[in-house]
């Protein structure tokens, strides 16, 4: 009791403080720099803006630990087989150049690319904008995708901005590839989907497809420690460099 009186004395002078818990410091990820595409690899050679690599960093650490289980082996199999055998720093790899592929296939990895669809099954009105859908950047993503999976999209400020400007929310790397993130969480955890499915969000993950021709052809290049046999040079360059219709049956041979 005579302890508690000295502290109340303290703190009427000032001088007695309640210990607060230090804050608690966010988690260190592990990363590493995912393998080029085909498409990152021509531009480059061309001279042209490609895929930057703090994009894979902004991946590999907002990937969910639903994305990073065991249980996903199944789900991503065609293109990493090993993928039960990786360690975690690996598979955070495997999905950065995961969703550089799906960049390359459907934005050619350009980040202000916008497409207004005419075909009827996708020619819909946008429930945000209340405008005719545009899919926009990287993952080429709908203001929709802000409502439906809790992307951080801004409709209300980019209604001010130009079509293409790289200030728009839906236009910035970081938030279009977190809310494609979450589009997968969503195909993989929630619907019990594998990554390529007739159900998927992207045409280019719908298998029969040509845009999932032109999305196999950019997955060549997966990360060697996700191979059952590895590719040699080679055959990467041969696959690479084939039509597209060739390439898918390449990709499955050089994964099986």
């Amino acid at each position: 009791m005579a302890k508690l009186g000295i502290c109340w004395l303290l703190l009427e002078l000032g001088g007695c403080r309640t210990p607060t818990a230090a804050p608690q410091q966010p988690q260190q990820v592990e990363v590493k720099p995912a393998p080029p595409t085909p498409i990152a690899e021509k531009k480059e050679e061309l001279g042209k803006p490609a895929w930057d690599p703090q994009w894979d960093e902004v991946i590999e650490t907002a990937l969910p630990p639903e994305m990073l289980s065991t249980r996903m082996q199944r789900a991503v199999k065609p293109f990493c087989p090993r993928f039960n055998r990786m360690g975690e720093t690996d598979r955070r790899a495997y999905w950065a150049y995961f969703f550089q592929a799906l960049a390359g296939a459907e934005a050619g990895l350009e980040p202000t690319t916008d497409v207004r669809h005419t075909e009827p099954e996708v020619a819909v009105k946008d429930t945000v904008t209340k405008r005719m859908v545009r899919s926009e950047g990287l993952l080429q993503l709908t203001y929709m995708d802000a409502e439906r999976y809790g992307c951080d999209f801004d409709w209300g400020r980019d209604k001010q901005l130009a079509e293409k400007d790289p200030a728009k929310t839906i236009l910035q790397p970081k938030n279009n590839l977190e809310c494609g993130i979450k589009i997968m969480r969503n195909q993989l955890v929630d619907r019990r989907k594998p990554v390529v499915s007739s159900a998927s969000y992207w045409s280019t993950l719908q298998p029969g497809t040509i845009s999932y021709k032109a999305f196999a052809k950019q997955m060549v290049n997966v990360p060697q420690v996700c191979r059952a046999v590895p590719m040699t040079d080679a055959k990467r360059r041969q696959v690479s460099g084939a039509p597209q219709s060739a390439a898918v049956s390449a990709t499955a041979a050089g994964t099986k």
